[in-house]
């Protein structure tokens, strides 16, 4: 018997919004946590209505990386928000340094 596995993703752009609540479901984090990040400065909300957040794709990738780094290393919320910045300043001087090559 040949065991198969299927793997599944989403794919999403910079342009998908999310509410508070699929943003929740998307990373598998109740609320409460979505809400530390935006308090943390993690991530903003594109429409700031509190009562009608959303929240870019880009939020997405971020509320990710920083569930990782809680979850594999064991950063606390404000470690994860300054590594997060970090990441993102050395993608935009790699790329940068990219342009510059070519």
């Amino acid at each position: 018997m040949i065991k198969q596995t299927v793997l599944s993703g989403l794919i999403v752009e910079k342009a998908t919004i999310f509410t508070l609540e699929e943003l929740s479901h998307a990373c598998g984090k109740p609320t409460e946590w979505i809400l530390k990040l935006v308090e943390e400065g993690v991530i903003e909300p594109v429409k700031n209505d509190q009562k009608h957040w959303q929240f870019s794709g880009h939020c997405l990738r971020r509320v990710l990386i920083v569930q990782r780094l809680e979850s594999d290393l064991g950063v606390n919320l404000a470690g994860a928000a300054l590594a997060l910045e970090l990441l993102e300043e050395v993608e935009t001087l790699r790329n940068k340094i990219a342009l510059l090559e070519h």
